[in-house]
């Protein structure tokens, strides 16, 4: 029979939140050794955690990592609300962020055994979302935003400006996170997009009872409105509609080259 104690259960319960059956029938088949019971627990665990792998995981968590020049953005995702603002569920995302900001999105890697063991603990599908990291050049700053709600980031802004200031860079980046634009220049915004919306916009002119003659002038007209919804730099600036964001960079003597966007639901 296997030596181990009630406080060796116990113990490898608060280690992997498994249940008391489970923990101890872990310990009977690894003959004692807690680190043999936790590598069972864990490889039984994630034969479970694959059954949830096709349940919907919307929710989660965002960090946001910082370094000498450098940020990382982290999405961390699961099923409810409740997994996503819990401690460990905030401090892994956190740690996958400083670790993109230091070492390249590819170090999301050297937490996978991590990710594993929150699946297992926290029983729901857990998986890693979108990653971004952005570095500056000479003559560029950079600067975050994190909007948090129950604990945990859920909206996570990076600005990358050529001259100007952090703090610039800092309020430009809390517009994005209110204002989520999807392009950073009307350069970037796809041309077969662009002509959907220009044909759609033309056939709404046409069913309006418009002159022909004004067609091209009113769907220019309503794709610029198009333009200035979606693309950050003809955006009304939050916190002064008189003006762009490109108008306020400009302002403050910068222009923006870079910028990263996650959250949530996006």
């Amino acid at each position: 029979m296997a030596d181990f104690t009630a406080t060796d259960v116990q113990a490898l319960r608060r280690a992997t939140g498994a249940g008391m059956m489970d923990a101890k029938r872990a310990l009977q088949e690894a003959d004692g050794d807690p680190d043999r019971a936790k590598k069972i627990l864990r490889e039984k665990g994630l034969a479970k955690a694959d059954e949830r792998s096709d349940r919907e995981n919307a929710q989660g968590a965002i960090a946001v990592g910082t370094g000498d020049g450098v940020v990382g953005l982290v999405e961390l995702k699961c099923e409810t609300d409740f997994v996503a603002k819990s401690p460990e569920f905030v401090a892994l995302t956190q740690a996958l962020a400083d670790s993109v900001a230091a070492r390249g999105e590819g170090a999301v890697e050297d937490h996978k055994n991590e990710v594993d063991d929150l699946k297992v603990v926290l029983k729901e599908n857990i998986a890693l979302g979108r990653t971004v990291r952005l570095a500056v050049e000479d003559g560029q700053v950079v600067d975050t935003y994190l909007h948090r709600q129950d604990g945990r980031g859920v909206n996570g802004v990076a600005v990358v400006l050529e001259g100007g200031t952090e703090e610039l860079a800092h309020d430009i980046a809390v517009h994005i996170a209110f204002a989520k634009p999807q392009y950073l220049t009307r350069d970037e915004a796809p041309a077969e997009a662009v002509e959907e919306e220009r044909q759609t916009l033309l056939n709404i002119t046409k069913a309006e009872g418009k002159p022909e003659a004004a067609w091209p002038k009113i769907v220019e007209g309503r794709l610029n409105a198009w333009y200035k919804d979606r693309v950050l730099t003809e955006q009304a600036y939050v916190r002064d509609e008189q003006q762009t964001v490109g108008q306020v960079a400009a302002g403050g003597g910068a222009r923006v080259v870079r910028y990263a966007q996650l959250f949530i639901g996006g």
